[in-house]
């Protein structure tokens, strides 16, 4: 098997320079899980050093794969995911943050959970095993609000959908469409896989501040993107409509 990990990227210098001896280290130790390695690093149109950022980290290799994408202009973290991972070629694919507040460190973790009969694993903070560490308050206000909701309409027994760290099979990206541009993105694919049939799971885990850099979240318009797919989602389920968008990866070729 084949592991690609994922991360998109917007004025993420500081970052991204890091990420050698930040996750170089942790993929390293996974060599003997899997035939391959690669990092897929998309820049969404950043304004700062993150391109060239990329390209000294790809030039070093760390004994890794390394993949490159750049948008021209900003599109959105779901843009940035979809770019991603159309471009990997995991049999498993690990998205996450550049700005490790989730810990690297803990991708074995995430790994361990994908197990026979689960086909994604998202991170959880929210669980009872999981924990928060010195995050702003208005921000887990407004995350912790909307998990609650999508426990609601979609699973009680799952309490985060707004992490992007996950691991998926690559039969959910290449079969679960969603359309956001923006931070909505993740959760929709969460949604739209469980919706789908696929077995998803919770690695409860620790969420951390931010170290480097600033958060690229725009609070009103997340609020408003959620609410607007929680509205959508009541709809499907009294209509029978289905997802919208389109898959990350073109459906698998007949035999």
């Amino acid at each position: 098997m084949r592991l690609s990990v994922v991360i998109p990227c917007f004025n993420e210098e500081a970052n991204v320079r890091a990420l050698g001896a930040r996750l170089g280290p942790v993929l390293r130790g996974l060599t003997t899980r899997f035939d391959g390695i690669e990092v897929v690093l998309v820049d969404d149109g950043s304004r700062d050093g993150t391109w060239a950022a990329m390209e000294v980290f790809a030039a070093a290799g760390h004994g890794l794969d390394v993949t490159l994408r750049r948008h021209d202009v900003n599109r959105g973290l779901g843009q940035a995911m979809r770019t991603g991972l159309s471009a990997a070629s995991g049999d498993v694919m690990v998205t996450t943050d550049s700005d490790a507040t989730y810990r690297f460190e803990e991708i074995p973790g995430l790994l361990d959970t994908l197990g026979p009969g689960v086909d994604l694993v998202t991170a959880s903070p929210y669980h009872p095993r999981g924990a928060v560490d010195n995050v702003p308050a208005f921000r887990l206000l407004f995350s912790r609000g909307a998990s609650l909701m999508y426990r609601l309409l979609v699973r009680r027994d799952i309490y985060t959908w707004t992490a992007l760290f996950r691991a998926y099979r690559r039969d959910v990206i290449r079969t679960v469409p969603f359309a956001a541009s923006g931070f909505l993105a993740g959760t929709e694919l969460l949604v739209n896989a469980i919706d789908a049939g696929f077995r998803a799971a919770e690695f409860p885990t620790v969420l951390h501040a931010r170290v480097l850099g600033v958060s690229k979240a725009r609070i009103a318009r997340t609020v408003r993107a959620h609410l607007g797919f929680q509205g959508q989602l009541l709809w499907r389920r009294l209509s029978g409509a289905t997802a919208a968008g389109t898959p990350a990866l073109p459906p698998a070729a007949a035999p």
